[in-house]
């Protein structure tokens, strides 16, 4: 299974997606911010990249900024998470590389879904 980068600052929505995703078999590593799911991305291969929108120190966009200007994560999927949902938000994210948005909380079969396909185009 695969080795996903949750970066989400909630603690509820961490567990939350973080059991879903365990519960499909993947191993889960947890990041509150952008900054420290870089520093984490240095040393561990991750097969997927979810994050929320809005985060202390560095949001999502600048995280997503970041890896899509590395030329070692070419090709890294990301779904980014909002909870406004907006067609503004979803615009952005679009715009800075996100690959999937999802407006949280989300239904399970939702958000295993979006993550089904990222690691599906994966391996196409």
């Amino acid at each position: 299974m695969a080795t996903i980068l949750l970066v989400e600052d909630n603690p509820i929505i961490q567990r939350m997606y973080s059991y879903m995703l365990r519960k499909k078999g993947h191993t889960v590593v947890i990041a509150e911010n952008g900054a420290l799911a870089l520093r984490l991305m240095e040393d561990t291969p991750f097969d997927l990249v979810i994050a929320d929108l809005a985060m202390p120190e560095m949001d999502g966009l600048e995280l997503i900024g970041h890896v899509r200007a590395d030329t070692r994560y070419k090709g890294l999927p990301i779904i980014m998470l909002t909870a406004s949902g907006q067609e503004e938000d979803r615009e952005r994210a679009q715009a800075a590389g996100a690959n999937d948005f999802l407006t949280k909380p989300s239904s399970s079969h939702e958000f295993i879904a979006a993550v089904h396909r990222q690691l599906a185009a994966l391996t196409t």
